[in-house]
This record gives structure tokens, C-alpha cells and sequence, in this order.
């Protein structure tokens, strides 16, 4: 792990197009600022593993339920399914 100083609105850069700038230090609080491209997905770490949790079990469904959420997005294009 690379470990840095920084001050308020002084930044460190990732790659070519990354850049993290520190706003405001309250307490043990840091906030902070993240430019970088729309296609670079940027999340909260709790968030982060969420997704991922979420992504394992969507794609260790089993095959009745695949069939089942098959069937379940069928109906919902039937005319009048709702």
C-alpha cells in the first residue's frame, strides 16, 4: 500500500485519468473528490461488496431458478401480463 500526505484540495493521481482530491478533514472524517471517466466504476467499499456478493449469487443460481426467472420474464412480456 502506497501511503501519502496530503492536504486539503492537493490530489493524488491514478493512471493517466484518475485523480482524488481531498476536500475537507473533520474529525476522523476525510471527504473526498473523485474525477474520472464515466466508464471507470467508482464505489464505496461496503458498496463495492455488496455488488459483488450480489453478483456471485446471481450467477450460482440454480437451473430451476433461472427457469423460473425465465418464466417470470416471460409473462411480464405478455400482452395484459402488467
Amino acid at each position: 500500500m502506497l501511503v501519502l500526505t496530503r492536504k486539503i484540495m492537493e490530489s493524488v493521481v491514478i493512471g493517466d485519468d484518475i485523480e482524488v482530491f481531498i476536500l475537507e478533514i473533520k474529525g476522523d472524517r476525510v471527504r473526498l473528490g473523485i474525477k474520472a471517466p464515466r466508464e471507470v466504476s467508482v464505489h464505496r467499499r461496503e458498496i463495492y461488496e455488496e455488488i459483488t456478493r450480489a453478483n456471485v449469487e446471481a450467477a450460482s443460481a440454480t437451473p430451476e431458478a433461472t427457469r423460473e426467472m425465465d418464466r417470470l420474464l416471460g409473462e411480464r412480456h405478455l400482452p395484459g401480463g402488467g
